[in-house]
């Protein structure tokens, strides 16, 4: 197996402050009407979808790697951008519910940007991955392997 490129762990987090951002509006507009949760939950979709299938390409990372890490000082550490990358497949998957929610059932628009809020928000600013620990977790189990 090849070495993997390590990852600043601040650039998952920076792009989980503005995830938790888009879908606490998506909640919030859909506590007026579903439907008005909808444009921000498919927003999400296509964030996530982008996150999933063409990391490399992702404006959070972009704007990460140009505006935000150039003023920090460098990362006291590097990690494997395995469990993030899972963890932004569990996103996309809570946003897949969310469309699923604006096409047939919209009641899973809120529950879907209230998921997608608790992560990120818990990621951006106390560090805790849900997505990660998943990731960890089924690893450690032998469902996930290397």
């Amino acid at each position: 197996m090849s070495e993997l490129k390590r990852i600043d762990p601040r650039g998952p987090r920076f792009g989980a402050a503005i995830t938790s951002v888009l879908a606490l509006i998506a909640f919030a507009q859909s506590q007026q009407t579903y439907l008005f949760g909808a444009p921000w939950i498919v927003l999400l979709f296509v964030l996530f979808a982008w996150s999933v299938f063409s990391p490399k390409s992702h404006p959070y990372g972009l704007i990460f790697q140009k505006f935000v890490r150039p003023r920090l000082a460098s990362p006291k550490e590097l990690e494997d951008p395995r469990p993030p990358q899972f963890a932004q497949k569990v996103g996309f998957g809570f946003s897949i519910l969310g469309v699923i929610g604006v096409l047939f059932a919209p009641i899973l628009i809120p529950i879907s940007a209230a998921f997608i809020f608790i992560a990120a928000f818990l990621n951006a600013f106390f560090g805790l991955c849900l997505g990660c620990q998943m990731y960890l977790g089924l690893r450690r189990i032998g469902i996930i392997r290397s």
